[in-house]
């Protein structure tokens, strides 16, 4: 009969206690740090302090991306020195010169969209009168009067609108430079000055029915100067600008208040002709 031959087990007495003086202790890091290094170049620290202080601008500050992004600029062409003269890294300049690229471009892009912008003459008397006060963007206002509107004129005594004749639906006016007289059947009504809409009445009559005709005469008094839209293209345009839509809207209505208000009231118009 095979018998199986039993290992003697190893008993530790109860009162036994291990010598820890003679264990060595394996570090739970290899790569922990025993002696601290020297104090990198002076040129490594101003970068760090650019990259502070870009991140600490506050966002209520009129400029605050574009100081930002040229700390950040800054900051990344100081590492690319340390990294080239001080350190000797090439992964820590290659990495450091995309960054640079990066904010570099940001920078310049956002420069340029702070360009002034500058607005025609014939059209900055509008801009400060009807747009600038309702907080209208220079560059918006470019954009709404550079695409699809154009600068007309009409002698003393041409016809804007004939009652009866004209079409409503293909255009919208403010009078840039002289005056207009509004008559029905003959008799008048009220002036248009600059800076005042020569058809918003019709505009806003008419915005759900088209096809309609003029039912009062718009003849020039004086040789005036008008911006005529497109009416057909500027619809489009404001269904894509909700705020500058707003605007008009609200110019529109106003418009259309101050001519009621000049029909009752005969000191807002020069009747002298």
């Amino acid at each position: 009969m095979n018998t199986t031959a039993m290992s003697p087990l190893t008993v530790t007495p109860l009162g036994f206690i291990p010598d820890l003086k003679n264990v060595t202790l394996e570090p739970l890091n290899e790569t922990a740090c025993e002696n601290w290094k020297e104090i990198h170049h002076l040129v490594f620290h101003v970068a760090n302090i650019c990259f502070a202080v870009g991140l600490v601008i506050p966002t209520t500050l009129n400029l605050h991306m574009i100081f930002l992004r040229g700390l950040l600029t800054i900051g990344c062409a100081l590492f690319i020195i340390w990294a080239t003269l001080y350190r000797c890294a090439l992964d820590i300049m290659i990495w450091n010169s995309v960054f640079l690229v990066v904010n570099l471009l940001h920078f310049i892009y956002l420069v340029y969209k702070r360009r002034p912008i500058k607005i025609e003459k014939e059209l900055s008397s509008l801009y400060k009168r009807m747009f600038e006060p309702l907080h209208v963007p220079p560059e918006l206002f470019q954009r709404l009067t550079g695409q699809f509107c154009n600068i007309q004129t009409l002698k003393s005594g041409q016809a804007y609108a004939a009652e009866d004749k004209t079409s409503v639906d293909d255009r919208l006016s403010i009078l840039l430079k002289g005056k207009m007289k509004v008559s029905y059947r003959g008799h008048f009504l009220h002036n248009i000055y600059p800076c005042a809409f020569i058809d918003s009445p019709e505009f806003r009559s008419t915005q759900m029915n088209r096809g309609e005709k003029f039912q009062v005469t718009i003849i020039a008094d004086d040789n005036c100067k008008f911006l005529c839209w497109s009416r057909e293209r500027l619809t489009y345009f404001l269904e894509s600008e909700p705020f500058l839509y707003e605007i008009f809207k609200y110019l529109i209505g106003k418009d259309i208040t101050n001519k009621l208000y000049s029909l009752n009231d005969p000191t807002l118009n020069d009747k002298v002709s």
